[in-house]
């Protein structure tokens, strides 16, 4: 009986096995989504440092009863903004916002604000970007939805559009809400 060299079963077999990994990730229900591990449990801890003479934002807040979102922008980031007329909207609603600043320049951040208007309750500076990343963020922007235990419901990377609004916050705002 002949035996089969491993060189010649190698390839097809690496080629079937990334082919199921990509078919597998191919069916998820969003496969442009990036999901988190932190869905269903308590925010992380946050360490960061005042913004300017804005309200600062703590994890106090977090706790307090209602919804409430969470994002992280900077002034730097052109998708930042793009979403940040979405954000005043949401905000004029009584949705109550906390600015986390990314990786910025206080002066930055502050102009960007003073140009474009303040949609955040509170708001303070991650300038080492610890707080990003123990939050599981990806870049900027990214906003998260919390409910009146803390608890994380959504994290939704990229810039919010009328269409994320539509299909993601608001139902996720509704949950949050226990609705």
């Amino acid at each position: 009986m002949a035996r089969i060299p491993l060189l010649m079963i190698a390839p097809p077999a690496l080629f079937l096995g990334l082919a199921a990994l990509f078919y597998a990730g191919m069916q998820r229900e969003d496969p442009d989504a990036l999901p988190s591990s932190l869905t269903g449990q308590a925010a992380p801890q946050m360490e960061l440092t005042p913004l300017g003479d804005y309200p600062e934002f703590t994890r106090d807040l977090l706790d307090e009863p209602g919804v409430k979102m969470v994002n992280i922008w900077a002034s730097w980031c052109a998708p930042c903004r793009v979403e940040h007329p979405n954000l005043i909207a949401l905000a004029e609603e009584g949705i109550p916002i906390y600015g986390v600043n990314y990786k910025d320049k206080p002066d930055n951040a502050i102009g960007f604000l003073q140009e474009l208007g303040n949609p955040f309750a509170a708001v303070s500076a991650d300038a080492s970007g610890r707080m990003a990343l123990e939050w599981g963020a990806y870049g900027v922007p990214e906003t998260y939805v919390i409910d009146g235990e803390g608890q994380i419901v959504l994290r939704f990377a990229g810039p919010i559009t009328q269409r994320v609004i539509e299909a993601q916050i608001r139902p996720a705002l509704a949950q949050a809400a226990g609705s």
